[in-house]
Order: structure tokens, then C-alpha cells, then sequence
């Protein structure tokens, strides 16, 4: 997003349960001059923010519309279920859903588990929100199922969270309106790739005037080394070494000789030749 040609500015959404602070802290190492300004949305609200325009690319939950939005999957969460402490399900290390059949398991309206039924006894009714669910879970009715990064945002001292090994899991990826793949979109996506300050592949060296990509530069050096090994290996490796490996062991008589002395219908004054002169 740009507010005008000579202030640019980046906007970043993100759903609760990321951290992107790392990436965050990058980007304004490498691109101290263009702002970069976070969003919360919430996982139902990030396709419309970014379809409106209101974050240049964010963090999200997958699935997403792959006819509107490029996605670069990041990383799939472990799931867990968030009980009192004094709970059963905390003497174990992991659980499954059957464990659960005795227990309410809300299901909040802004769940992000793809559910295809949902394990334990139903609740009355749902909860709006993960938060809300959290403190229905504190009072004692009923237990609730998630990603392990929303089991730590909504962390109390009173709870605590046990992972799930059979419940469907969330992906997080970094998406973007397709038709809006801009310079400071494929900055970030640099950034979140891994990518180092100087990668021919990022935009500025492409500004500045580098058209090589990574892989002609390693090709130059690479083939330059090819030639030089193989011309010293023709003119000052192989041959040299042939003619002077021969010459010095047929004059002390070494087996080299055989190469020399036939071919000059001549014996050498090596070891062969003197027993035929005798005979």
C-alpha cells in the first residue's frame, strides 16, 4: 500500500495465535524507510481486508480462495484441548477425541478447525469467540479444542492444554490479493522465504542494476574454473607429465622404454639394449 509516490507504507494483518514480530523486526532493518503497520483481524475478516485493500498481505489460516489470493504455506500447528487443571485429560501427556465423548466440547463461532464432527457432547449453544470459550472452560463447563498458539495466548493459571494426536490440524500461510503482487509484497515475501539482504532475487539489486540471477553468477566462476582446469590439464598437466615420466625411467632402464626404443628402430643405452649388443 502506498500513500503517495514518495511515502510508501506497508500494511500487515495477522490472526490471533501469530507472532510476527520476527519478521516485523527484518523489515525494518532492510526497509528502515518504508512503515511498516500491523492489523488485527480476526480469521473470518482477513479475506475481506485483504480484498479491500486494507493490509497489502497477512497471516492467515488456510484454506483460502486460491481464485483471489496467493498463499505461501508457512507452518501446520499441533491441536490441543484446554482443561481445568484438575481436570482428567491433565494426567495424561496426549489425548485423543474419544477421551473427550464424556466432555462438552465448545465449538466457538470463530473456530478454525475443519471439523467434520466434532468430538464429545455438544453445548447448548456456541460461544462467539475463542475468548469466550476460554472463560466458559475456567467455569467449569466444558472443555475446548484448538490450535496450541491460541492455547498460549489465552493462557490462565488456571488451565491447562493437552495435545489432541486425532483432531484435524490449522496451517498458517502469508497471503496476498494475486492481482496486487506489488515490490514491497515481494519484499516481505523475501523476508518470510528466508532470503538474505544481498539475493540477486530480491527487487533492489534488480534496481540496482544486477541482472544476473543467482544462478548465472554461480555459473560464471563455475565454468571459468571447467576451462582453466581443463586447458592446464591438456598443456601443462597431461602432456608434460607423459614425456617426462617416459624420457627418466628408460634412461634408468625403467619399463617406460618400451614406449621409446621400438618405435625409433634404435636401443636406447638402457638396460635392453646392452645384453643384445653382447650377444
Amino acid at each position: 500500500m502506498t500513500d503517495s509516490a514518495d511515502s510508501p507504507s506497508f500494511r500487515l494483518a495477522y490472526v490471533p495465535g501469530v507472532t510476527p514480530g520476527k519478521w516485523v523486526r527484518i523489515w525494518n532493518e532492510r526497509l528502515p524507510d518504508v512503515p511498516l503497520t500491523l492489523v488485527q483481524v480476526t480469521p473470518a475478516e482477513a479475506p475481506d481486508v485483504l480484498r479491500d485493500g486494507g493490509a497489502d498481505a497477512g497471516f492467515v489460516r488456510l484454506p483460502v480462495d486460491r481464485t483471489v489470493f496467493s498463499a505461501i504455506p508457512l507452518y501446520t500447528e499441533t491441536t490441543v484441548v484446554v482443561v481445568p487443571k484438575d481436570h482428567l485429560v491433565s494426567a495424561a501427556d496426549e489425548v485423543t477425541t474419544e477421551d473427550l465423548s464424556d466432555d462438552i466440547v465448545l465449538h466457538p463461532l470463530d473456530d478454525t478447525l475443519g471439523w467434520e464432527r466434532l468430538p464429545g457432547l455438544p453445548a447448548i449453544e456456541r460461544p462467539a469467540t475463542t475468548a469466550d470459550a476460554i472463560e466458559l472452560v475456567a467455569a467449569g463447563v466444558g472443555v475446548l479444542v484448538v490450535p496450541q498458539s491460541l492455547a498460549r495466548l489465552h493462557h490462565r493459571k488456571d488451565l491447562t492444554y493437552r495435545t489432541v494426536t486425532d483432531a484435524p490440524e490449522s496451517s498458517v500461510a502469508l497471503s496476498w490479493p494475486e492481482d496486487r503482487t506489488t515490490d514491497l509484497v515481494e519484499d516481505f515475501i523475501g523476508i518470510v522465504r528466508g532470503r538474505t539482504v544481498n539475493s540477486t532475487r530480491g527487487r533492489a539489486q534488480t534496481d540496482a542494476g544486477r541482472p544476473e540471477s543467482p544462478g548465472g553468477d554461480r555459473r560464471k566462476p563455475a565454468a571459468g574454473g571447467r576451462s582453466q582446469g581443463r586447458t592446464a590439464g591438456k598443456s601443462g598437466g597431461k602432456a608434460p607429465t607423459k614425456a617426462g615420466g617416459k624420457n627418466p625411467r628408460g634412461r634408468s632402464g625403467g619399463g617406460a622404454s618400451k614406449g621409446g626404443a621400438p618405435k625409433s628402430g634404435a636401443p636406447k643405452s638402457g638396460g635392453r639394449g646392452k645384453p643384445r649388443r653382447r650377444s
